[in-house]
């Protein structure tokens, strides 16, 4: 992957619940599909961007001692690369109670200090944000989930919030939505990673408005 800097438990080929027959023991292990054990190529885009890419280097005041809100944060990497990038402290947040757990064994991998790493489990789309720095990465999947993701967000840059967005461009980011995004940095895919995520080539950080 893009960040072999951060280090993570994940579902891998090489991982024998890659290629695991559902069976009822693994459904009582999981209640929801467990993708938080994979690393979506938004998130490695920003990973990638708040860990090394020109612009954070030049620019690192816009993670340094703020906080960050990481929607949807999955395994939590965007989290633990903030963390490692000096935030004031990270939330994250997934609906899937495994995903959470994840985050703090990643955490722990990494030696991130637990104290400035808080998890929820809650809906927070569509609530009030207190923190400073939001990032969303591999939403925007359909136009379901855009369309109640983008009247939340116009609200939250209109508060002056630094509204971070990773994706390969999905459904979601249509070509009117794109509108509202401003590219802050491409990456190149890997090879497997192309395979993985159905041909996709490149990734993008955006910037909301």
């Amino acid at each position: 992957h893009l960040t072999p800097e951060i280090l993570l438990h994940l579902i891998t080929p090489e991982c024998r619940l890659f290629n695991a027959r559902l069976t009822a023991e693994l459904e009582n292990l999981f209640k929801n599909d467990p993708f938080w054990g994979f690393y979506w190529p938004g998130g490695q885009a920003l990973r990638s961007f708040l860990i090394c890419d020109r612009f954070i280097l030049e620019h690192p005041d816009l993670i340094k001692g703020k906080s960050l809100l990481d929607v949807g944060s999955g395994c939590g990497a965007t989290s633990i690369a903030a963390l490692k990038k000096n935030a004031k402290y990270a939330i994250a947040n997934d609906i899937d109670e495994a995903a959470v757990c994840s985050v703090l064994v990643n955490a722990q991998l990494n030696s991130i200090d637990l104290h400035k790493l808080f998890v929820s489990s809650r809906n927070l789309i569509g609530s009030p944000v207190e923190e400073e720095v939001i990032c969303i990465g591999d939403l925007f999947y359909d136009e379901e989930i855009a369309d109640i993701l983008f009247p939340w967000l116009d609200k939250l840059a209109d508060a002056g919030k630094t509204i971070l967005i990773g994706d390969p461009g999905r459904h979601g980011l249509s070509t009117t939505r794109m509108r509202f995004l401003t590219k802050l940095a491409a990456y190149e895919l890997t090879a497997n990673c192309c395979i993985e995520n159905k041909g996709f080539k490149n990734v993008f950080v955006w910037k909301f408005r």
